[in-house]
């Protein structure tokens, strides 16, 4: 799939739909997403601001999917691990940019180029859309190997 149709199909996944997050933007090179959080009666928490549930789900899946597409089909990635940091209410929409670097996906091949995993913690700052203010810090931890079929051959010895 590419970017634009996976734009259009994330924001009708009801986990996305239900909640207000609309993915705005994804790099034809896979190294960058946009996506934004607006702030609706339906998906307050109880003291009326951002749920945290929610500040978690719009970043929940953008590492995975760029690395994935970004390092191409000769490796596995998946989620391994997550982390959410509050750091400030969130008081009207928010916004959270995911960007994969070069030099990132190039250490990424040389750590997997062995065929054993790697694990790599990624981080996404979700802000404010208005102020910028920082609002929540996401962790997301991937694992990433070569499939076993591109894997380099045992030494003999």
């Amino acid at each position: 799939m590419s970017p634009r149709p996976l734009r259009h199909y994330v924001n009708l996944w009801p986990p996305f739909l239900f909640s207000g997050i609309r993915c705005e933007h994804i790099a034809e090179d896979w190294r960058h997403a946009r996506v934004r959080l607006k702030l609706r009666w339906y998906n307050r928490n109880y003291v009326g601001t951002q749920f945290g549930g929610s500040l978690f789900a719009m970043t929940d899946p953008w590492w995975m999917i760029l690395v994935m597409h970004a390092l191409g089909k000769d490796y596995l990635v998946w989620d391994r691990a997550a982390r959410i940091e509050f750091v400030s209410p969130g008081k009207g929409d928010v916004v959270a940019e995911v960007r994969l670097e070069e030099d990132v996906l190039q250490e990424l091949r040389a750590e997997a180029a062995s065929g054993e995993k790697v694990l790599r913690w990624f981080e996404t700052e979700v802000r404010d859309a208005n102020s910028g203010e920082l609002v929540a810090r996401v962790g997301k931890q991937l694992y990433v190997r070569l499939k076993r079929d591109r894997r380099p051959p045992p030494a003999r010895g």
